[in-house]
């Protein structure tokens, strides 16, 4: 498949799916689209104080790939016609972002004026005193009204550290269940269930026995034409796919108490064994697949259910995709066969996202902090999570409700609707200090059960190995930064 040459393996590129755009960038699209007129509203006070600036050049790093396009296209353009500044885009994979993002504080160099940082390293990067507070700016701005239309899950959840704004949520990540309605509609398919199991085929599944149950139905009666779902399986999915199912069962990760790793619970060996059971009736070699092939599958009709993030539902649909940066993009099958919902349990997980911060190694803090406002600001943000390439999804509350949006193509308010659902329920990743360190075992112990281990061994081990950590980084120090997540209302689904 051509378009696996444009993905970065997981183990070399933290949230592959993000990392798209290793293909050839087609130039010319900052015309393309048609432009607002920015109001007198937190975009353009940021544009009229920024000229003050004009002629200077800011920093901006940004994921490598199509999400570089929003601001090497559109945005940044846009920011040098509108207040003379030149916005510098450094591509860097996501899997480098966090360690040059710190390498540059610590040289003091200064090299990077505004940041995109993945929400679960804030408390890492404010601990360091990477991040520049931006309190002061936001009041001088008048930028806090506005940031409190951003949807209440990110708002609350991924913008503080000890109550301070160091980011501005920019991208509503969450995972979203995706089902084809013409097959779960299908009154034969419909009728043999109901024949079998004594209850009607839930359209769709709200829990994973039903999800698993109807799943294994659809792989039975099709004998394998169409498989009831399929997942991305490669270790580095798996360990945000494990946050969400783990916590849905039930699961907490710590002893809140102890700080004695809990992973190990029923609720952690119940996923994995699922997991197992679920492979049985999912394709061939499931449990490899990453972005794409998932993405394949299910645009070419081969699954019926699967979950991923908000961009399989425009493409499913085909928005975007004639254009050449989306050519990697297999041609769906199944336009106007979807339906989209939250995932199975109810609390879908957040997904790694992304939040704009200034660097305090800056030495253009007031511009950096004037260019990330208006890139977040509710008129400019729209625009940008409609962009088919950009890949950021919608995170503020008008953004799920706007009728331009909507009119994208024919289920796209249903799709909104299901995004906002997701937002208003969804489940924060895990965020402590030197969180990849705990995920970097989560990541191996689905390599683990992929390769014939014992669920129960496995995380046995983990958890173990997690002990480990707590200890080596300070099990108080530790214990107080997850006091502070988990009394956030996305760290654990309230039962």
């Amino acid at each position: 498949m051509e378009a696996k040459a444009a993905i970065h393996n997981w183990e070399e590129d933290m949230v592959t799916r993000r990392d798209l755009g290793k293909i050839g960038l087609a130039a010319g699209f900052a015309g393309t689209f048609t432009r607002p007129a920015w109001a007198a509203d937190a975009a353009q006070t940021a544009v009229e104080a920024a000229k003050q600036y004009s002629g200077q050049t800011i920093t901006i790093v940004w994921e490598a790939g199509l999400q570089s396009l929003d601001p090497l296209n559109f945005s940044g353009p846009k920011w040098k016609e509108l207040t003379g500044i030149d916005v510098k885009v450094v591509e860097v994979p996501v899997a480098e972002m966090f360690t040059k993002i710190m390498q540059d504080f610590r040289s003091g160099a200064g090299a990077y004026d505004a940041l995109n940082v993945i929400p679960a390293w804030m408390p890492d990067l404010v601990n360091a005193g990477a991040l520049e507070q931006l309190d002061a700016m936001v009041d001088k701005y008048t930028y806090r009204d506005e940031l409190q239309k951003i949807a209440s899950t990110y708002r609350d959840n991924q913008m503080l550290v000890n109550g301070k704004i160091y980011g501005f949520p920019d991208d509503g990540d969450v995972f979203v269940m995706y089902y084809r309605t013409d097959v779960l509609g299908d009154p034969a398919l419909q009728a043999a269930y109901k024949a079998k199991f004594g209850t009607d085929l839930p359209v769709p599944p709200t829990n994973w026995k039903d999800f698993d149950q109807v799943g294994q139905f659809i792989t039975e009666f099709t004998n394998g034409k169409t498989f009831g779902a399929a997942f991305f399986r490669e270790a580095g999915y798996g360990n945000f796919m494990f946050q969400e199912r783990f916590r849905n069962e039930g699961g907490k990760f710590f002893d809140g108490e102890t700080m004695k790793a809990t992973i190990n619970s029923d609720a952690g060996v119940k996923v994995l064994t699922d997991w197992l059971a679920e492979n049985k009736w999912a394709p061939p070699g499931v449990e490899q697949w990453g972005f794409v092939e998932n993405l394949a599958a299910f645009l070419q009709g081969q699954t019926a259910m699967t979950i991923s993030w908000p961009p399989y539902g425009r493409w499913a649909a085909s928005y975007g995709t004639d254009q050449e940066v989306m050519s990697w993009v297999p041609k769906s099958t199944i336009a106007g066969k979807v339906g989209y919902a939250m995932t199975p349990g109810g609390h879908p997980e957040l997904a790694a996202g992304f939040c704009l911060s200034v660097s305090s190694a800056s030495k253009n803090k007031e511009a950096a902090y004037l260019f990330i406002q208006w890139l977040n600001s509710e008129a400019v943000s729209l625009e940008r999570v409609k962009l088919p390439y950009a890949l950021r999804d919608p995170f503020r509350d008008s953004h799920f409700t706007d009728p331009g949006y909507a009119a994208l193509w024919p289920e796209a308010k249903d799709y909104l609707a299901a995004l906002q659902a997701g937002a208003n329920n969804g489940l924060l990743d895990l965020s402590l200090l030197q969180t990849d360190k705990y995920e970097e075992v989560l990541r191996q112990s689905v390599s683990k059960l992929w390769a014939g281990e014992d669920p129960k061994a496995i995380l046995d081990a983990a958890a173990a190995e997690w002990d480990a950590i707590t200890e080596k980084i300070g099990v108080d120090k530790q214990k107080a930064v997850y006091a502070d997540w988990a009394s956030k209302s996305g760290a654990y689904p309230k039962m």
